[in-house]
């Protein structure tokens, strides 16, 4: 057995033990993730139209993120519709960034080989950028939708008398604390994974102008960028979203049982 795969086999057991079923749940949303990830490569590959892949793919991986990784479907639904909203609003400006920023393609760290990659007929790099930006945003998006709405939605159960505009103000409070976890975690993984290229840039005494103007750089430091802003944005229309949902649910019980009384008197 190879090393992968039994960090894999341990990986699910963990889940199963600390998350029980839901980490089960958690675990296969990953698996198929990844195997959508594989299927949108080779539908890539093959010649099928970028855009369309990546409208079809997007709610598809939003949703074996979300209701896969919750316990409540009241989450599950407001993270969904909180999720797709915001990512739909990012990839409007990924598209007209990408295109401004011209960073599509391969480096001059691929080689040579690879570089002519960029340049052949058929694939559209820039196309391919917008996907994978909007793929990397996903994830964070999610994330800060979900944690928004499971906090707001035991706060709502454990003080249910609480009004509108104080789990508004809680949303708030429980953002603050979400954006500086997430903001740590995306930027930080960028650093650690993009540590041997920094490695690169200064054995071969890159300039800060040469830096900033690097394909790969710029890429990663783009959909840093954008990750950033789509939890931003997560953040209020999550809370707003489970406020508005709770206060509506609240009211339509209550004229519910005004119209049961009302029948049996």
């Amino acid at each position: 057995m190879s090393s992968l795969g039994a960090l894999i086999i341990l990986l699910a057991i963990l889940m199963a033990i600390v998350g029980g079923e839901t980490g089960i749940r958690s675990f296969f949303s990953v698996m198929i993730n990844t195997i959508l990830l594989i299927l949108v490569a080779m539908l890539i590959s093959w010649g099928l139209s970028i855009p369309v892949i990546t409208l079809i793919f997007v709610p598809l991986k939003l949703v074996t993120i979300i209701f896969l990784g919750t316990h409540d479907y009241t989450v599950a639904k407001n993270s969904f519709y909180a999720s797709l909203i915001v990512l739909l609003a990012v990839s409007v400006l990924i598209v007209g960034i990408q295109h401004l920023a011209q960073a599509a393609g391969l480096g001059v760290e691929a080689g040579e080989i690879l570089l002519g990659h960029s340049q052949m007929p058929g694939i559209s790099y820039e196309e391919i950028s917008v996907t994978v930006a909007v793929f990397s945003a996903l994830g964070a998006v999610a994330e800060a939708a979900v944690s928004i709405s499971s906090g707001l939605l035991e706060l709502k159960k454990a003080k249910p008398e609480i009004k509108e505009h104080e789990l508004l103000k809680s949303g708030w409070a429980i953002g603050y604390d979400v954006l500086g976890t997430a903001m740590n975690t995306i930027v930080y993984g960028m650093f650690g994974s993009f540590l041997s290229l920094f490695l690169w840039y200064y054995r071969l005494h890159y300039t800060f102008g040469e830096v900033i103007n690097d394909k790969l750089f710029v890429n990663e430091a783009l959909i840093i960028m954008y990750s950033l802003m789509g939890v931003l944005l997560t953040i209020p229309l999550a809370s707003f979203l489970l406020a508005k949902g709770m206060s509506r649910s609240k009211s339509e019980a209550k004229n519910g049982n005004e119209t049961n009384r009302t029948k049996e008197l």
